[in-house]
């Protein structure tokens, strides 16, 4: 054989050896793409679970932020109620006897005209009656203060528009503007609310 043919044979085996050392190297590419794969799967799926994790995390975070929210709102909406409760009942207490008090008022006045009555006091009989509805009237108005009702309006005051009524305005001598110069009614409280002005006659 010459060396002609000879050539041609060595190079095929060259070939054929290239070819099988190449094989495995690409067997084994393939298989480290189908690892490479699976990983990346994995990863991926774990990827997810821990997003998925995360707001879940974050979801029940918010509802017991919501949760708290609600709870701080209930708390104070029950201690706003119970404050209003504790108030309207001190108020029933306070003021229940507020339309009693203005009818008893009458009475007072009366008994008050009834001691500006021009009369002969020298006269026993009339002295006795006078003394009398004296005393009544101190024990009226002694009675109806251990209930919180206690006169307004006196001579020399300064005029109060929440406690008096004007009746008219004059110059008077001897009193400074806007002092209590006459009183007409004596007006009245109850547990410091008025239940009736004094009726009265400011200096100008």
């Amino acid at each position: 054989m010459t060396e002609q043919e000879k050539q041609p044979t060595e190079d095929m085996i060259a070939e054929e050896m290239v070819t099988e050392e190449t094989q495995p190297e690409q067997v084994e590419t393939a298989e480290e793409s189908a690892e490479n794969a699976e990983a990346n799967e994995e990863t991926d799926a774990l990827e997810e679970a821990i997003l998925r994790v995360q707001e879940l995390e974050q979801q029940l975070v918010e509802a017991a932020q919501k949760e708290q929210e609600s709870l701080l709102r209930a708390r104070a909406e029950m201690e706003n109620v119970r404050r209003r409760a504790e108030q309207d009942v001190e108020k029933a207490h306070k003021f229940a006897l507020e339309k009693f008090a203005k009818e008893i008022l009458n009475t007072i006045d009366n008994l008050e005209r009834a001691l500006t009555t021009p009369a002969n006091k020298e006269d026993e009989c009339v002295k006795g009656l006078f003394d009398g509805v004296e005393l009544t009237l101190k024990d009226l108005l002694a009675t109806v203060a251990r209930f919180g009702i206690e006169p307004v309006g006196v001579v020399g005051e300064t005029f109060n528009p929440d406690l008096h009524q004007a009746i008219s305005m004059q110059p008077t001598e001897g009193f400074e503007t806007n002092q209590i110069t006459v009183v007409l009614q004596k007006g009245y409280l109850l547990n410091s609310r008025v239940i009736r002005p004094a009726m009265v006659m400011v200096a100008a």
